[in-house]
């Protein structure tokens, strides 16, 4: 089967529409302050609800770090997304309070400094329901356009659908894919945002369907 394809960063309701009708699986709206594509609260409805009309079979993933419960209120699926994307340093145990306070499907990004860091995998496997994997980077949670040593995955069988990210584009998602099928790994998807931006948060549109063809094709 072929890949998934998340397209990450989304912060305009008709560019985010745009990306869901190209055919993208899922979409990505950060709620982490420190990003510069965070969006408000109060913004993310109308962008959730241009891609359930244009495409509602794109799943549509609100990406967090470190929520605290102060924030569970705008975290709550009658905000309009589907998914939790936890993308800080949540522990198992607070992903299950989470998941159970919640009600919503959760995916746990690891961000991989060395091959050690695979074995975290291992905790989540209980109380998430897909990892996304992610270069380690100092200076952000995400979003760096960093990229992973793919060799570093050899081996890599986790119990859970896993995603890919970092640094991924047009010009080498197919290319990555297939460095992985070689080592006999599959990913359920791909998950881009650097990648095919002008600017952090605003999408290139050429390059995503560029993307989506590259991934889908």
């Amino acid at each position: 089967m072929a890949a998934q394809l998340k397209i990450c960063g989304l912060m305009q309701p008709p560019q985010a529409a745009a990306v869901a009708g190209l055919g993208a699986n899922a979409i990505g709206v950060i709620a982490a302050r420190r990003s510069a594509r965070f969006l408000e609260p109060a913004q993310r409805p109308a962008l959730w609800e241009a891609v359930a009309g244009t495409n509602p079979n794109c799943c549509r993933v609100l990406v967090v770090v470190n929520p605290s419960d102060s924030e569970l209120e705008s975290l709550r699926p009658e905000q309009g997304h589907q998914l939790l994307q936890l993308h800080g340093e949540e522990t198992p145990e607070r992903c299950q309070q989470l998941r159970d306070e919640l009600g919503l499907p959760l995916w746990k990004a690891l961000r991989i400094r060395s091959t050690a860091d695979l074995q975290q995998a291992q905790a989540y496997s209980a109380v998430v329901d897909g990892l996304l994997l992610d270069a380690w980077s100092d200076s952000a949670h995400g979003g760096t356009g960093e990229r992973l040593p793919l060799q570093w995955l050899q081996g890599f069988q986790p119990l859970l659908p896993w995603w890919l990210a970092g640094g991924l584009g047009p010009s080498n998602a197919r290319s990555a894919l297939e460095q992985l099928a070689q080592q006999g790994l599959s990913p359920t998807g791909l998950d881009a945002s650097s990648g095919v931006e002008q600017a952090p948060g605003l999408k290139d549109l050429q390059l995503v369907e560029a993307l989506i063809k590259a991934v889908h094709g």
